[in-house]
């Protein structure tokens, strides 16, 4: 509301500009009219881009309201796998203040006051018990909130490359949990008047791309090809970059170092670095480095992304 507020306010100081101009073409000073008419003139133009601009972002806000929800079937035998699933990626966000109950604001992660981002709590205590099983889906998927809401932060995740099963069995999970924590905001994400026209002006990323398509996983296992699906959805690449060998300067998520390193441990080293938070060196992680759920995965998928990750990075 506030932000609609603030656009029809931009669009009627664009109105009163406009007003104002055919007033001070009417001066009979020549030099005075000209002047003036330059300094208002300018006033409209910025009024004018930035109310297109923020228009724009607020179009862009539901750009994908009408995705449909897909028809799901839940098992509720796979909670086990989902908990596990939830504890070493969902946590990291939707558990600051409890488990699963919601986080913190990630704008103060933000070098520019564009909003608020306060992750969902996604217990029933949350709006989550009103959503269908298909809204989840399509939450987690391509990051579209029950009312067509772009949910911004988790479109900028690696959420969407979770296999369809594991995906219901996020929600077998979640659908297990008693209610708990207070009630976040809804929707989660709000642009503020700056962010909507960065974002109508293509200075924010859009998100990942809609994904209608079946996605399957690997089985299960210490292999490097199990390692490459949990590192998809890990969001390892988020941070240090497409090649995992260090974050590019710029980019939304934090810089993550070049995991070229990792050559030199031993897998042992490698599961103590993701259990204790310290690496073989003595060296504390980034407090950004999500260490902790991560070293929630059981000793076979942190061999296999070990596995992976060693046979993709170039060698010293």
């Amino acid at each position: 509301m506030q932000n609609l507020i603030g656009l029809a306010f931009l669009i009627l100081s664009s109105l009163f500009l406009i007003w104002l101009l055919m007033i001070v073409a009417k001066l009979r000073d020549r030099a005075l009219r000209w002047s003036v008419a330059g300094i208002v003139a300018l006033l409209l133009v910025l009024t004018s881009l930035l109310s297109g601009a923020v228009a724009a972002g607020l179009i862009k806000q539901y750009g994908r309201a009408n995705l449909p929800a897909p028809d799901v079937e839940i098992d509720a035998s796979q909670a086990a796998r989902g908990k596990a699933i939830s504890s070493s990626f969902c946590a990291d966000c939707h558990s600051s203040t409890g488990t699963m109950t919601g986080g913190k604001d990630f704008a103060a992660e933000i070098p520019v006051p564009i909003g608020s981002f306060v992750p969902s709590n996604l217990t029933p205590a949350g709006s989550l018990s009103h959503w269908s099983d298909g809204e989840i889906f399509r939450a987690v998927r391509n990051a579209v909130g029950a009312k067509g809401n772009w949910l911004m932060i988790m479109s900028y995740t690696s959420a969407n490359m979770l296999s369809d099963s594991d995906i219901k069995a996020v929600i077998a999970y979640l659908r297990s949990l008693p209610a708990a924590g207070d009630r976040t905001p809804e929707p989660p994400d709000r642009l503020n008047l700056l962010g909507l026209a960065m974002l109508g002006a293509d200075l924010l990323p859009t998100g990942n791309p809609v994904s209608t398509w079946t996605i399957t996983s690997p089985p299960s296992g210490a292999t490097a090809d199990y390692g490459a699906y949990l590192v998809s959805y890990l969001d390892c690449r988020g941070c240090h970059g497409r090649d995992l060998t260090g974050g590019v300067p710029g980019q939304m998520t934090p810089l993550g170092p070049d995991l070229t390193v990792m050559k030199g441990w031993s897998l042992h080293d490698f599961i103590s670095t993701m259990r204790t938070g310290i690496d073989p060196n003595g060296y504390a992680l980034s407090r950004q480095m999500p260490w902790r759920s991560i070293g929630h995965l059981t000793n076979d998928e942190l061999t296999a992304l070990y596995a992976y990750v060693t046979s993709v990075i170039p060698g010293k």
